[in-house]
């Protein structure tokens, strides 16, 4: 028997999600930053205030923190379970972050962008340039910076979570993703959470109005035609 990962049900309904009341694909929306920088809060806002939008549920060799529910946050398993859903291509993305697994399953990935709903990633650059090889039409992608690195070894401190060795290795950790931020199709410096949030949602606004993602466009704009045909204005 393959490998399971367990992902809680979502609606399936389309959504009309278009100024001309029509169906777009959905998109694959990615939020990057290294450890520290706001990415996790940002995501968790940004799902609270859009309903077009849903989380994508990696799967990961980690152990739960607490709080954290199988099947809703991640889907927890082990490694040798992972390496065959390798094995299976049954992931659109994988990478090692931290000494774990972690991947996000294609079949999620691929029904919610066909229903028009838009999927948000928390992933780092390795994820990122997976999705860009194999998706790129499907893809939005922000990197998020800290104001600073002094402002972002604060953050990290003042989590409480992690002792110092931790605290060190992700701080050089750091450094290496964000030498990617070139890779990314918008940056944000998060120096205020609302601000940024704003910043990430006018993104999120724009993209969704992109003329290639709106599939009824052109039938709205024949109706317009044929309405100013009807009134008189060939």
């Amino acid at each position: 028997m393959g490998a399971v990962v367990k992902i809680q049900e979502h609606s399936r309904e389309r959504l009309p999600v278009t100024e001309t009341g029509g169906f777009r694909r959905g998109f694959m929306f990615v939020l990057s930053s290294p450890s520290g920088a706001g990415k996790t809060t940002l995501s968790r806002r940004l799902l609270q205030q859009d309903n077009g939008i849903r989380m994508s549920v990696s799967a990961t060799t980690r152990a739960p923190r607490d709080g954290e529910i199988d099947g809703k946050d991640y889907s927890f398993i082990t490694q040798d379970a992972f390496d065959a859903l390798i094995e299976q291509r049954a992931f659109i993305e994988h990478a090692t972050v931290f000494n774990h697994s972690y991947g996000t399953p294609a079949t999620f990935v691929e029904e919610s962008l066909t229903a028009g709903i838009d999927v948000l990633f928390d992933i780092d650059w390795q994820g990122t340039k997976q999705l860009s090889d194999h998706c790129r039409e499907d893809l939005v992608s922000v990197f998020i910076l800290p104001p600073s690195m002094q402002e972002l070894e604060q953050r990290l401190r003042g989590r409480g979570k992690d002792d110092d060795d931790v605290v060190r290795f992700r701080m050089q950790r750091a450094s290496n993703e964000i030498s990617h931020w070139r890779e990314y199709d918008y940056v944000v410096v998060n120096r205020d959470l609302e601000e940024t949030l704003a910043s990430i949602t006018s993104i999120l606004h724009a993209e969704r109005l992109r003329r290639l993602r709106q599939s009824s466009l052109d039938h709205f704009v024949e109706s317009l035609f044929a309405q100013s045909r009807q009134i008189g204005y060939d």
